[in-house]
C-alpha cells in the first residue's frame, strides 16, 4: 500500500515529519517498509510563468525562443520545443537550480546558441502523468513568479506499507488516518463518506439480481447520467500517481481514488452496453468465456462469480471487469457498481486464472458490507464534480449490511495480566474510541464495521490497546509458569553443540529456502535411482525456481558460495542446519530429517610469508567433520564410495560403526563448474542418527600419573588399503594399553615398490596403574605386526 503523505495529512496531520510519522506508525503495528519521495525532490525554483513572446529560433526549426514573465525584474529567455507554446499562456516554469523529478539539478544551458534561462515544463517533467508532446498550459489568474508548489500538487513523500492480512482496513488512505490519529493524538477530520448525496429506492432503467448471496453479501449500484468523460484533473492524476496508479479518465479514474481513500473496489459499466439492462451475479458454468478489461479472453471453471447481463458474463466479481460493457469516450450513462464478494472464492478464482488487481488484494483479504455504500457516497460527489454527471434517484441494495456483533467487555486486570503492566480505564477506553470502537463507562465497546474481521474476543481489544499505548514501553517480564518445567532435548542439545564447533572454528553459518530449484539434481549429475531424486513437489509454490522441498542442504550452500565468489570472496566456510526432505517410491513424503552440511572453497586457511595456505580440499572438510563428531562423543569413520556430484577418487562414505550418517569429499569438478565454483569439498550428515548415538552426558577421565611409552613404526601396505583402516587394525591389536595411534608420514617410491605405500605411525603406550615395561610394549608391537600381515598383508619396515 503506497500512502501519499500531503494526501494523508488532508485528513489526519500530526506535527511530525515524514521519518518521525513512519517511525510511530511501525511502532504500533502498522509496518512502513520504506519513504521515500515522489515528483520533484524540492519545491525550490519552481515558479508560474506568463509567456510573453514565443518567437522562431533562428537556428532550429523544432525550437522556438520565448521570453517569459517569472516575476523578476527582467523576462527570463527560455527556449522550448514544445509545438503547442505560444505567447499569452499561464505556464510552470523551472529555473536554473531546480531539481528535477528524474534527479537532475537544471541548469543555464545554451541551446544552439541561445542560452534557455530555465524550462518550460510538460506535466510528465513534474510527475504529473501525461506525456512530453506538449507543455502544461496553466489556467490564467496566478501572478509571474508565484511558487508553483502554491497552483499544482507538486511532489510528496509516500509511506510503503506491508499491511498484514487481518487488516484490510489499513488498505485505505483514510484508514491509515485513523491509525495516525490513535497513534498520535493529532485530530482526525470527518470522514469523506458523511455527506452522501445519494436517496434509497429503486433505480429507474436499471435491475440486479443476485443469485448467490453466499458468495456476495451486498450488491449496491447507483447510476449516472450526462456523463462527460475526459481527462482527470492535475490534484486527482497527481494523487493517483503517487499512489502507484496510473490515470485513464475521469471515471475510472473515480473509482480507482474512492477504492484508496474508502478500501472499498468500485467498478463503472457503460449502461447502455450492457445488453438488456440487467445484471446477474451467479455461479459460472463451466466452459464459459469473459473478455476482461486486459484484452485477455479467460476460460471459467464452475464456482467462480460472474457478472453477467442479457449476452453472459460480463465482469469477473471482485477481480476485474470485462471489455464488453468498459467505459468508453462515448459513455454518458453509468452504472456504478460497489460489491462485498467472499474473499475466498475470489483468491480462489484469481489464482486458477492468473488473475489478480487491486480490487481483489482488498476482497481476499476481507472487506466489511457497510464499506459498499461508504465508496458510493465519495464517488457520487465527485461523479458530479469532475465528470458534470447527473445522479439518478435511488440505489439498488441487495444483502444490506448484515448483523451487528455483540459488544465485547474490556476487564483492565486482564489487561494488566496479559501486558504485565497495568493501563488505566480512562486509557483504555480513549484509544479504543480513538480507533473507531463505541466504548461505554462500563469499557463494553462495539466494533465498528472496518475491524469486524480482526477483533473478535476481549484479547483482541488488548492487542489494540497495548500497541497504542506503547508496545516498547512494557516492562520485560516472564509469563507464569504454573510450575512448568522445560529444557532441551538431547537431539536439540547435540544440533547445538555440533552448530557451535563448527562457529568455534571460523565457519560461518547460512540460513537457505527450504524450498529448492526443481533442476538442483539435475545440476549435482545425481542418477535416477539416488535417493535426493525423490523430490516432494511443492502444489502452490512461490516459483518455479523453488517449487521443491529441498532433498538436500548443498544446493543452498552451494547457491551462497557462488553469490560470494561473484563478489570476490572466494574462500569459505559455510554451515547450514536444516530439515531435508525426500519422498518415497510411491510420491508421499517418506524421510523428513534434520540435516547438516558443511562446505569449504578456496583455501582453508589463509597465506603467509610461509606459504600460500592449506587448499580447501578432502581433509580440509574432514577436520571439520572430525572436530563436530568428536565434540558429541561419537565414534565415525569413513569408506571410499564414489558419488555422482563428488569428486572420482575423493569422495567417502561417513559411517559410526554400522550406521552410515552422510557423506564426505570433493565436489565434482563439474558440479562445481555449474555454480560458478572452483575446488570444493563438502560433508553432510543426519543430526538424527548422530543424536542417537551421542550420549546423553560427556563421561571424562583423569590423566593417567604414569609415564608414556612412545614408539614408532612404519608399515608396508598396498595402496588399495585406506589408511583408516590401518589405523583400525593398528587400535584394535593394540588393546586397551595403547592410547593413541595416528600416521604422521606417507612415503611411496622406488625404496617400497611399485604398488606399495609406507605408513608411518605414532603410538603411545599408557596404563591408569603402573608404569609399562620394555616387554609389555614389546608384546603390544608384535601382536600390531601380525594383526598387520594378517589382515591386510602388512609388513613392518625397518
Amino acid at each position: 500500500m503506497l500512502v501519499p503523505v500531503a494526501w494523508l495529512r488532508e485528513y489526519c496531520d500530526p506535527e511530525l515529519d515524514t521519518v518521525e510519522l513512519a517511525a510511530r506508525l511501525t511502532l504500533t503495528g502498522t509496518q512502513v517498509e520504506r519513504t521515500y519521495r515522489y515528483g520533484p525532490p524540492a519545491r525550490e525554483h519552481y515558479v508560474v510563468g506568463h509567456v510573453l513572446e514565443a518567437e522562431q529560433h533562428p537556428n532550429a526549426d523544432r525550437l522556438r525562443v520565448c521570453r517569459v514573465a517569472v516575476g523578476e525584474a527582467e523576462p527570463a529567455t527560455i527556449v522550448c520545443g514544445a509545438p503547442n507554446v505560444a505567447a499569452g499562456q499561464t505556464v510552470a516554469v523551472a529555473r536554473p537550480g531546480a531539481r528535477m523529478a528524474d534527479g537532475r539539478t537544471l541548469g543555464a544551458a545554451k541551446l544552439r546558441g541561445i542560452v534557455s534561462e530555465g524550462m518550460i515544463l510538460a506535466t510528465d517533467e513534474i510527475a504529473l502523468g501525461g506525456d512530453h508532446a506538449g507543455i502544461l498550459v496553466l489556467e490564467p489568474g496566478p501572478a509571474p513568479g508565484t511558487p508553483l508548489g502554491e497552483v499544482l500538487p507538486l511532489g510528496t513523500d509516500v509511506l510503503e506499507l506491508e499491511v498484514t492480512p487481518n487488516r484490510s482496513d489499513c488498505l485505505s488512505i483514510y484508514g491509515v488516518a485513523r491509525e495516525v490519529h490513535a497513534a498520535t493524538g493529532a485530530p482526525l477530520h470527518g470522514a469523506p463518506w458523511l455527506a452522501d448525496t445519494g436517496t434509497p429506492g429503486p433505480v429507474a432503467g436499471a435491475n440486479v439480481t443476485v443469485e448467490c448471496p453466499d458468495l456476495c453479501p451486498r450488491f449496491t449500484a447507483r447510476v449516472f447520467e450526462d456523463v462527460r468523460i475526459g481527462p482527470s484533473p492535475l490534484w486527482l492524476a497527481a494523487r493517483l500517481l503517487a499512489a502507484g496508479q496510473r490515470p485513464i479518465s475521469n471515471v475510472v479514474d473515480i473509482t480507482n481514488y474512492v477504492m484508496l481513500l474508502t478500501g472499498q473496489p468500485l467498478h463503472a459499466f457503460d449502461l447502455d452496453r450492457v445488453a438488456g439492462g440487467q445484471l446477474v451475479v451467479r455461479r459460472a458454468r463451466a466452459g464459459e468465456t469473459v473478455e476482461l478489461l486486459d484484452d485477455s479472453t479467460r476460460t471459467l471453471a464452475e464456482g467462480m462469480v460472474v457478472i453477467c447481463d442479457a449476452d453472459g458474463p460480463t465482469a469477473l466479481a471482485g477481480l476485474m471487469g470485462g471489455a464488453r460493457s468498459e467505459v468508453s469516450e462515448s459513455t454518458t450513462r453509468v452504472l456504478l457498481e460497489a460489491a462485498n464478494w467472499d474473499g475466498a472464492t475470489v483468491q480462489r478464482t484469481g489464482l486458477a486464472l492468473g488473475v489478480r488487481s487491486e480490487a481483489s488484494s482488498r476482497f481476499e483479504k476481507g472487506l466489511s458490507r457497510e464499506l459498499t455504500l461508504e465508496g458510493q457516497a465519495v464517488a457520487s460527489t465527485l461523479f458530479v464534480e469532475l465528470c458534470g454527471a447527473r445522479l439518478a434517484p435511488g440505489t439498488i441494495d441487495i444483502g444490506g449490511a448484515g448483523e451487528e456483533p455483540a459488544p465485547i467487555t474490556l476487564r483492565p486486570e486482564r489487561v494488566a495480566e496479559l501486558l504485565g503492566a497495568a493501563v488505566t480505564p480512562e486509557r483504555c477506553r480513549e484509544i479504543l474510541i480513538a480507533l473507531g470502537f463505541e466504548v461505554d463507562d462500563a469499557l463494553r465497546a462495539r466494533v465498528p464495521h472496518f475491524r469486524r474481521q480482526d477483533v473478535t474476543r476481549e484479547v483482541d481489544l488488548i492487542e489494540e490497546v497495548a500497541r497504542i499505548d506503547g508496545l516498547e514501553r512494557l516492562p520485560a517480564t516472564l509469563p507464569p509458569r504454573r510450575g512448568a518445567a522445560g529444557r532441551l532435548t538431547h537431539a536439540q542439545r547435540v544440533r547445538r553443540r555440533a552448530e557451535d564447533a563448527l562457529a568455534a572454528r571460523g565457519v560461518c553459518e547460512i540460513a537457505g529456502w527450504s524450498f529448492a530449484d526443481p533442476a538442483l539434481p539435475d545440476r549435482l549429475r545425481l542418477g535416477a535411482e539416488h535417493p535426493m531424486r525423490r523430490v516432494v513437489t511443492i502444489e502452490n509454490p512461490l516459483s518455479e525456481s523453488l517449487s521443491i522441498l529441498r532433498p538436500t542442504l548443498l544446493g543452498s550452500l552451494l547457491d551462497a558460495a557462488a553469490h560470494n565468489a561473484a563478489r570476490g570472496l572466494e574462500d569459505l566456510a559455510l554451515f547450514e542446519s536444516g530439515t531435508v526432505f525426500r519422498a518415497g517410491a510411491d510420491g508421499p513424503l517418506a524421510d523428513e530429517h534434520h540435516g547438516l552440511c558443511v562446505l569449504v572453497s578456496g583455501r582453508a586457511a589463509g597465506g603467509s610469508w610461509r606459504g600460500e595456505g592449506a587448499p580447501a580440499d578432502f581433509f580440509a572438510a574432514k577436520g571439520l567433520l572430525g572436530a563436530v563428531l568428536d565434540a558429541l562423543a561419537v565414534p565415525w569413520s569413513v569408506a571410499p564410495e564414489t558419488m555422482a556430484f563428488l569428486h572420482p577418487g575423493r569422495s567417502a562414505a561417513v559411517h559410526s560403526g554400522e550406521r552410515r550418517l552422510g557423506f564426505l569429499g570433493e565436489l565434482h569438478p563439474l558440479v562445481a563448474q555449474s555454480w560458478d565454483l572452483g575446488r570444493c569439498a563438502a560433508w553432510a550428515i543426519d543430526l538424527g542418527a548422530v543424536a542417537a548415538l551421542a550420549p546423553e552426558v560427556a563421561a571424562y577421565r583423569p590423566f593417567a600419573p604414569f609415564p608414556a611409552v612412545r614408539e614408532d613404526l612404519a608399515v608396508l601396505v598396498g595402496e588399495e588399503v585406506p589408511a583408516a583402516e590401518v589405523v583400525a587394525v593398528v587400535r584394535a591389536a593394540g588393546g586397551p594399553a595403547l592410547a593413541r595411534a595416528e600416521i604422521f608420514d606417507v612415503y611411496r617410491g622406488a625404496q617400497v615398490g611399485a604398488g606399495r605405500v609406507s605408513l608411518a605411525l605414532h603410538l603411545e603406550f599408557r596404563a591408569a596403574d603402573r608404569t609399562l615395561t620394555d616387554e609389555e610394549v614389546a608384546q603390544r608391537r608384535a601382536a600390531i605386526a601380525a594383526a598387520l600381515a594378517e589382515r591386510l598383508g602388512g609388513e613392518l619396515r625397518g
